[in-house]
C-alpha cells in the first residue's frame, strides 16, 4: 500500500518566515526558504511517503471571495520579498523531485482536500497531511491523519475531540458557528467554540440546530434565527472543496526516491 504525504506549503513557509523578528527583506526570505526546504526534506525523510503533494496558495481572488467579498479581508498580505522569492523556491522543490501544485481560484486546502479524499476513496493507502490549519483537520473524518511539523505531534480523531469538543465530521459545522477571525469568516455573533460544540452535541448538525432555534426563547435562539443566512454562508466558506481539477496524476506525485 502507498503512503501519501500532502504538505500545506505556505503553512510551513509563512511560519518559518514569521518566526524571525527581522524586518522584511530579500535576505530574510532567502534564509526562511532555506529553512523551509530543510523542513520539506525532513518531512519526507521522517514519513517515507510513496507520493508527495506540495500544495501552495496561488494568491489573488478565489471562489470564496466570489461568495463573500469580506473573505480574508483582515489578513495581512504576504510580504513582498517572500512572494518574490517563491518561484525560485518552487524550482528548488522541483529539483528535489517534487511536483508543486498551485492553482488559481482555489486554495491549497482545496487541492489537498481533493487529492487526499480521492486517494483514500480509491483505497491507495495511508494519507498524512502536514499542516496546522484547522480546516484540514476535517480530513481526519475521511481517514487521514494530520501531522504538526512544528510540534512533532500527530493529530487524530481523539485530538480533535479534545481540542474542539466535537468529532472531525462536525468540525466544518463548528467553524461555521464560531467563525474564523483569521479568514474573516463571521459565523454567529457571540458564539464561541464552547457554545458551538454544545449546540452540535445537543442537535447534531446545522439543520437540526436551526430547527431547534425556532423554539429557543433566549438570546441565542434569537441570534441564530436572525443570522441564519450568514451561518450557512460561513458553512460554505469553511467547507473544503473536494472536486478541484488538480491536473496531476498519481505518477506525477510519486516520490521516485522512495
Amino acid at each position: 500500500m502507498g503512503r501519501l504525504l500532502a504538505i500545506d506549503g505556505l503553512n510551513i513557509v509563512r511560519r518559518v518566515y514569521e518566526a524571525s523578528p527581522e524586518p522584511d527583506s530579500a535576505e530574510k526570505a532567502e534564509i526562511a526558504l532555506r529553512h523551509a526546504l530543510s523542513s520539506f526534506r525532513k518531512l519526507i525523510t521522517d514519513h517515507e511517503p510513496s507520493h508527495v503533494l506540495p500544495a501552495f496558495d496561488f494568491g489573488g481572488s478565489t471562489w470564496r471571495h466570489d461568495l463573500y467579498a469580506g473573505y480574508r479581508a483582515g489578513r495581512a498580505p504576504m510580504p513582498a520579498p517572500l512572494r518574490a522569492a517563491l518561484p525560485r523556491f518552487y524550482e528548488e522543490l522541483a529539483a528535489f523531485g517534487l511536483h508543486v501544485v498551485s492553482l488559481p481560484q482555489v486554495e491549497a486546502d482545496d487541492v489537498i482536500g481533493t487529492v487526499v479524499t480521492r486517494w483514500l476513496a480509491e483505497g491507495r493507502g495511508e494519507a498524512t497531511v502536514a499542516s496546522t490549519d484547522k480546516d484540514l483537520h476535517g480530513l481526519i473524518a475521511h481517514g487521514a491523519r494530520v501531522w504538526d511539523h512544528f510540534k512533532s505531534e500527530w493529530h487524530d480523531r481523539d485530538w480533535v475531540e479534545r481540542k474542539w469538543g466535537v468529532p472531525p465530521e462536525q468540525l466544518p459545522d463548528l467553524l461555521a458557528l464560531m467563525g474564523d477571525v483569521t479568514d474573516s469568516i463571521p459565523g454567529v455573533s457571540k458564539v464561541g467554540v464552547k457554545t458551538a460544540a454544545r449546540l452540535l452535541r445537543t442537535y447534531g448538525g446545522l439543520d437540526a440546530i436551526m430547527a431547534g432555534a425556532g423554539i429557543l426563547k433566549d438570546g441565542l435562539g434569537e441570534t441564530l434565527r436572525k443570522e441564519r443566512e450568514m451561518l450557512y454562508l460561513s458553512r460554505q466558506l469553511v467547507q473544503l472543496k473536494t472536486d478541484v481539477r488538480v491536473g496531476v496524476t498519481w505518477n506525477m506525485l510519486a516520490w521516485e526516491r522512495f
